[in-house]
Formats: C-alpha cells, structure tokens, sequence
C-alpha cells in the first residue's frame, strides 16, 4: 500500500489474524476494508491514518489523540509519545524516574532527591512525589492529566504526583510540550502530560523487580500484577503494585562523603499503587467507563544538624506518608452523525502527613507535625462530532462546559498561624474546531492536505476573575511525506491556594537585615511575608512552528524539528530577591514604604497571621524606618523559546528480526525577570535550572525472542553563578543498556516468562561536586544530575 496514511492496530487484535490479498488501484480506505473482510476487524479514519479495531467494538472505544477535544482530531502541535515498552527497554520500572529522563522535563519542581539548597522557584520536595516540570517553567505550570482526568493536587503546589501510577496501568504517556489552556484550562502553560491507562487485558501479568546501585544505597525492590478480562461490550482491566528503595547516604558517594557527611542525597521511599479500568456498554448507543486509583507512600530524610556531619551528635529528620485516591467516571452516548455526548466526573483527594524530629545526642524531640490536604471535584457535559463536509473531509466541533472545585488545607497545630483552609470554584465553557480545507483526494499540486483549528476556553474563577483563552493552529502538507505545522495561543495559571491564603507575617527585624546602616540605635523595620488573596492568574502567549518529515520511501521512519516560544507574564514572586539588599538597592524602591505612620503600622500588624519581634528591643511605632512588603504579587515574567528534534526509526530487517531507532534533543533559552524595575537574568544554563542542551538516543534490536536495548542520556553542563566569580559545572552523560528474553515455548510452567537485565549508568558518570555553605547542602545540582550511579537490576514477569 502507497497511501502514505498510518495504519494503527493492538498487537493483540491481529495475532493468529489473516486478511484477504487485495490487488489493483483503490482509495485507502476501500483498500483496507477489503482486506479486512470476513477477519470480524474494522478501520476506522483518524487524524493522519486509519485504526483498526474488532467489529465487536463500541464507536466510544478511541484512540485517544491528547492535544484536541475531537475524538482523532488535528494537533498542531507537536507530541511526544512514550509507551511502556519504551520505557521498560531503557530500564525504567517508575514513571517518576522515566518522565524526568524525557529532555523536555526538568528535574527540578517537587521531585525527591531535590536539595534544600535548591531555590524554591527551582524545585522542593514536599510529600516525596514526582512532578512533570516542563522546560523548567515550574511544575505547577504543567497540566497532567489521568486518562484525560485532572487529579488533585499534592502538598503545597499544583503539583500531580506521577509516581502514584503503576507502570503496569501505563499504556503511554503523551506529551505536547505547548499552551493548552484553550482546551484544558489552567496549569497548561508549558503544555500537557496525559497518562493513557492500559484497557482490555486479557489474562494477567505478574512479576517482581530488584535493583541496587554499585556504589551502595537505592536498594530496590518491586512487585506487581496486572489482570483482566473482558466480554460482550465491557471489560475490567486492575493493576497493583509495591516498589521501595533504601535511601542514598553522602558516605556512600566519593564526590560528597567528606564535603557533607551524614547527608541523605536521595530518602527512602516505600509506596503500594493500585488502578482500576472498567468499560460497559449499557446499551447500543450507550457506554459506561471507570478510573479509579489509589496510592500511599512513604518518604524518609535524615540531615546532620552539626557542622561535622555526625549524626550522633545532632540531626533533624522528616517523614512522609502520603495518600491519594481518584475516581472518575463517564457516561458516553453515541448519536447519528457520528456525533457523541459525554458526562464525566472526578473526585479525588491527596493528604501529605509530616512529621519533623530533632535529636541532640540521645535525646530526641518532634518540632514539626501536620498535614497538607488536597482535594478535586469535577463534572464536565461535552459532545463533538461532525458539522458539514468539506472537498477536504468532515469539519468537525468540540463543545463543553463544566464545573471544577478544588480545596487546600494545611494544618500544624491547633491555634498555630500557619493554618490554612480554603476552597476556590471554576466554571468553563470550551469550543473547538477542525476544518479539512483541502484534502488528499482533490489532487491539487503542492497541497495533499491542509487542515485549520481554533479552540477558545472562557474560565471564570468568583473572586479571582475570569480568564478567555484562544489557540489557532495550521497544518500543511505539501506532500504526504512532509507537514509543515504551526500554532499560536494563550494560557494561563490561577493562582494556588497556597499563594493567596498562607498567613501573612510580619517579623520586625533590625534596618541591618535588609542592608540598612546609619540609622539611630533602637531602629527598626517591618519585614512583610506571605500569601495575598488579591492575586490575579498567570498570563503565557505561546506559539510553535514544526516541520514532520515521514517519507513513504522509508516506512517507519520520522524527523522533527520544532521551534517553540512562550512569553509568561504576571507570574506570582516575592518581588525582594536578595533580602539583604532591600533598604539599598533602588531596584526594589517599589515594596519599600519610608517612614510610616503608626496607623499604617497597626493595619499592617492587624492583618497579620503572626507578628513577631527579632530586632532585639521592644517594638515602638516611633523606631519604625520602613516597612519592608515581600509578600507575593504578580510581577514576574518569564520567557523560554527553543527547538526540539524528534527522531525515529521502524523496521523489520528479516523475517523475526525488528529495529526502533529514536533521537530526541532539545534546546532551551530562558530567562526571568522579578519586576520591571529588576534586571533580565538568565535561567537556562544556570546552576538549578535546566541546562540549555538534553538529549536522549535510544536504539533497540529484536530478533525472535531477544530484545537488546541501549539509551545514551545527555544533561549539559551550567554555570554556578552564585559567586562573585561564575564556575562551570559540567555536564553528564550516561548510558544504559537492557536485554529482555520472553520464552515462547517450553514446558508450561516456563511459558510467558520474561527475564530482563538492566544497567542504568553503564560507566558509572558522577555529578560535579559544586560550593556548599551548609550541612544540609546538597553537593551537586541536584534538580540535573542524579545521585544514584551504576545500577543494576533483575526483573522477572510472566503471561498467565
């Protein structure tokens, strides 16, 4: 066949499946449909190629394309795919640690391992989860979605933990690494991250894992089962498992035993996970889906607390329990014209539980204990289906409206001020439009096909504001090898909970503390921090340009070159970057009121969750000099644009030998700017931020039952600008290698079984070790490079 259109199937569908020989000149589709005649399979047309699927199968039961609201509809965008198997054949068993191996993703936002020397704009680690953090614009400025359901947010950010997902339930993982707001609404800023959960197994898949790193520490051990079944109209598909690791200690790694003894570079984690997937048809039209999930893990650091590192002598350690659950479900109604209405809900809660201790020799106290809790509820009414016909195809809408709630709580102790309860309600409406204008069939010369999208997104959020976002986008193919593809849009982020209800305070301090001298003894000033409920959403025009090669000449293969450009306004900051300079330097004249008054004082004062008094001397209105506003406002902006190479190779080179080839590169400039007053400073390239070059080549051969499997990882270097004098940090590079053998046949009992070896870091490459001040520093970058080393593990599973 010379069509140059995909054609998509379930390895499961066409197994022990043969279709009639088809020979002469036909369309496409009539192609496909007679060689699929009296094989009880069908095609179906998708956005670029053809799905084929089992006649038994409802129209509800699509491909899910992340990146448009219509059922196969356009995106252009680009979309990063990633599939289980790919992950398994670089040796990935956690979704955390295979999403944060993507170029696109950077290490930092809320993922464990993160250091406490890290700025929090860069990364923290509240509650041991993993968070997608695309091109570092922060992990709450990443939408990820379950099955295209929003989850509820964890700890203190908006933040979704991705650890939570078995990687047995993954079928994939779609990326597209652009605004989505117009479809998907806040969060979606840097792009989306959908999870697409594994439906209709037939059977179960058991197996277990262990691992441990050479150098010593992230000892880990796995198990899990994936079992389901189907029958006429629906089918159930659960998975489970268990997965724990011991943690990585400073004395463990050369690079950081004698530059900060008794330091955890990476806690211990323990977690049990556990998905459900279910489908039933309640009748000819009408189809009935579930999600649910549930998650609870547990996360444990210790830190010295003296300057030599001896645990003995003093230290401070945090444990975590962390729970979540989801559940989700839908109600879809199949209409003439190949139109359909959905109804879906979410309800979801997460609860991070703390708990702090500090030991001075023997005797131990806790100096922390509370909880943050998180909840999501959701329902959404929507429908798409065709308009009219075009030369080119169907036009085709998406249409919806729903109401989303969300709540945040933190919680320490009975009376203390950084107690906080709260909920924020959104209502939205979205629309979107795919337009075939010409089409292959039209012949035209240069055009085999263009197509048109627009979605627009009105979100109105009571006492925040409302926020309409629009993204258009184009694609053209001159040819059915190459697409030129462009988009523009706007996104946006509410602002969290967190940021606009964490207690203000005010702390008096002496004029020395923002860099104040000359002033008479017994001055003052006050020191305003925290939330500020009168923030405003985040603002990001977005746009993208792709060239897609795919020649029909060289079957399974593709090229990409995308060029991508966020511009990311009114981004909530604590406007004083440097405290020390806040009386001095002129840049920060803004959030500096002189000489106020005693009224201005008291309302500052009253409004506050906390007042309190390290000047040294008791508080007098009259020794007040200035009062000092770091609390949180809208005044950032953030810029990053860059390229991204995408590559990949298909083929089978003999009868039972197959080779994947992939390539992905992807550049990033950055900057940020605190308000108009402060300078533009870099971002890319800088000590904890992304580095301006990732990339990641993979290659994988099988031949009859062997799969052989190497992955070249790539984290440029950055520089420290810390200091007065900036030091570059280099880079590192890693190669991982894996063979996987599936017996086939055999006695019964060996049947199915699939043994893999893995070794991640093949040459052991180090971080480089950067300047610490503190005990508790972290010694190399810790949101780039990964502490763990060599590590080598065994993994076993079997088909039942």
């Amino acid at each position: 066949m010379a069509s140059g259109r995909a054609i998509v199937a379930p390895a499961e569908l066409l197994s022990d499946t043969s279709g009639a020989a088809v020979e002469g000149a036909f369309k496409t589709r009539d192609a496909i449909a007679a060689a699929l005649a009296g094989s009880g399979l069908r095609s179906r047309a998708v956005a670029g190629g053809f799905v084929i699927e089992s006649d038994a199968q409802t129209e509800d039961q699509d491909v899910v394309v992340t990146g448009s609201r219509i059922r196969g509809g356009t995106v252009a965008s680009p979309v990063i795919t990633r599939t289980a198997t790919d992950f398994r054949d670089q040796g990935k068993y956690d979704l955390g640690d295979a999403v944060r191996s993507i170029p696109q993703n950077f290490g930092g936002g809320q993922n464990p391992g993160v250091g406490i020397n890290v700025p929090a704009n860069s990364g923290f680690d509240v509650g041991g989860g993993s968070s997608i953090n695309l091109r570092g614009l922060g992990s709450d400025a990443t939408l990820t979605l379950l099955d295209g359901h929003r989850l509820a947010f964890s700890a203190s950010s908006q933040s979704i933990d991705v650890s939570a997902i078995p990687l047995g339930a993954v079928e994939r993982l779609d990326i597209v690494p652009d605004g989505a707001s117009a479809l998907y609404g806040s969060d979606a800023v840097a792009g989306v991250a959908n999870i697409i959960l594994r439906k209709r197994l037939d059977g179960a898949l058991i197996g277990t894992r262990i691992a441990g790193a050479t150098d010593g520490g992230d000892f880990q051990q796995q198990y899990w089962a994936t079992a389901g079944t189907h029958w006429t109209g629906g089918s159930i598909t659960g998975s489970y498992e268990y997965g724990s690791n011991s943690e990585i200690r400073s004395d463990q790694r050369s690079y950081a035993a004698s530059k900060r003894p008794g330091l955890t570079l990476f806690p211990a984690l323990r977690h049990h996970s556990a998905i459900l997937v279910g489908e039933q048809a309640l009748s000819d039209t009408l189809t009935f889906d579930i999600d649910a999930l549930y998650h609870i893990h547990w996360s444990d650091t210790i830190f010295p607390t003296v300057a030599n590192g001896d645990l003995k002598l003093g230290r401070a350690a945090t444990a975590l329990k962390d729970q979540s659950y989801a559940i989700a479900p839908s109600f879809k109604l199949a209409l003439p014209g190949n139109w359909r209405i959905s109804l879906s809900g979410v309800i979801g809660q997460e609860r991070v539980d703390y708990a702090q201790t500090s030991c001075a020799l023997a005797a131990c106290s806790v100096t922390g204990r509370g909880f943050y809790r998180n909840t999501e509820r959701a329902a959404e009414l929507g429908g798409d289906g065709s308009l009219f016909t075009l030369p080119g195809g169907d036009a085709r809408i998406a249409i919806g409206a729903g109401y989303r709630t969300i709540g945040f709580e933190r919680f320490a102790l009975n009376g203390a001020t950084v107690n906080a309860k709260h909920v924020q309600d959104s209502y939205y409406a979205y629309g979107e439009l795919d337009v075939p204008i010409i089409g292959p069939a039209q012949g035209l010369p240069m055009v085999d096909r263009i197509t048109a999208t627009g979605a627009v997104r009105y979100e109105r959020y009571p006492g925040i504001g409302a926020v309409a976002t629009p993204k258009f986008g184009v694609v053209y193919a001159p040819t059915p090898d190459f697409d030129i593809k462009g988009s523009w849009g706007q996104s946006f982020r509410a602002p969290t909970l967190y940021q606009q209800y964490q207690p203000r305070n005010v702390v008096v301090f002496p004029p020395t503390y923002a860099g104040g001298t000359g002033y008479p003894a017994g001055s003052a000033i006050l020191l305003v921090i925290g939330g500020n409920p009168a923030l405003k959403p985040e603002r990001a025009t977005t746009w993208s340009a792709t060239l897609a090669f795919h020649p029909r000449a060289l079957a399974g293969s593709r090229l990409e070159f995308s060029y991508f450009n966020v511009d990311y306004s009114n981004r909530i900051v604590a406007p004083i970057s440097f405290l020390s300079q806040g009386l001095v330097n002129p840049i920060y004249a803004d959030q500096i009121t002189r000489a106020p008054s005693a009224a201005v004082q008291a309302a500052i004062i009253a409004g506050a969750g906390t007042f309190l008094n390290a000047s040294g001397v008791p508080y007098n209105p009259a020794n007040i000099i200035a009062i000092v506003d770091n609390g949180n406002v809208n005044a950032g902006h953030q810029t990053a644009r860059g390229l991204d190479i995408l590559a990949e190779y298909r083929s089978k080179v003999a009868q039972d030998q197959s080779l994947k080839v992939s390539l992905d590169v992807s550049y990033l400039d950055s900057a940020r700017q605190i308000s108009t007053t402060q300078p533009v400073i870099p971002l890319a390239g800088r000590i904890f931020s992304p580095p301006h070059w990732r990339g990641q080549g993979s290659i994988a051969w099988t031949a009859g039952d062997m799969t052989l499997a190497s992955t070249i990882n790539y984290a440029g270097g950055v520089l420290d600008a810390r200091t007065v004098t900036p030091v570059a940090v280099e880079g590192l590079t890693s190669v991982d290698v894996s063979a996987t053998y599936h017996i086939a046949t055999g006695p019964a009992v060996l049947r199915g079984i699939d043994v893999s070896v893995s070794v991640a870091n093949l040459f052991n490459a180090q971080p480089s070790v950067i300047a610490t001040s503190s005990q508790t520093d972290t010694p190399y970058d810790s949101t780039n490079y990964s502490p763990v080393g060599r590590l080598i593990s065994l993994s076993i599973s079997k088909r039942i």
